[in-house]
């Protein structure tokens, strides 16, 4: 009862705000399978191939949240990713990247 009296404004948000879910269930499945793999991350080997494993684990949850596959994306932006210009580089990105999009060259 006290923890729902302290927090009775953020408990009951969702209802001024049809927008806003009543609880966060999407959220805790997307990030359920990095807490259960978290144990088998811990010996990346060093603390830059950690953070190279959490680039692209970023990358792969950011697509597949935009509803694209990973292996597809990943796929694609390998493969155009040496002859891509860098100014250009934002455009590879998983809300921007669109499937098999060639820009015209010139």
């Amino acid at each position: 009862m006290d923890y729902s009296q302290h927090r009775w404004t953020a408990l009951t948000r969702y209802l001024g705000d049809p927008a806003l879910p009543i609880d966060n269930n999407f959220d805790e499945q997307q990030i359920r399978p990095w807490a259960t793999g978290r144990k088998n991350w811990l010996f990346a080997g060093t603390l830059l191939a950690g953070q190279r494993a959490a680039a692209i684990m970023s990358l792969i949850q950011t697509a597949k949240l935009n509803g694209h596959d990973p292996y597809a994306y990943l796929r694609d932006v390998l493969t155009r990713l040496p002859t891509h210009k860098n100014s250009e580089l934002g455009e590879l990105l998983p809300h921007r990247w669109r499937p098999g999009h060639r820009p015209a060259l010139g």
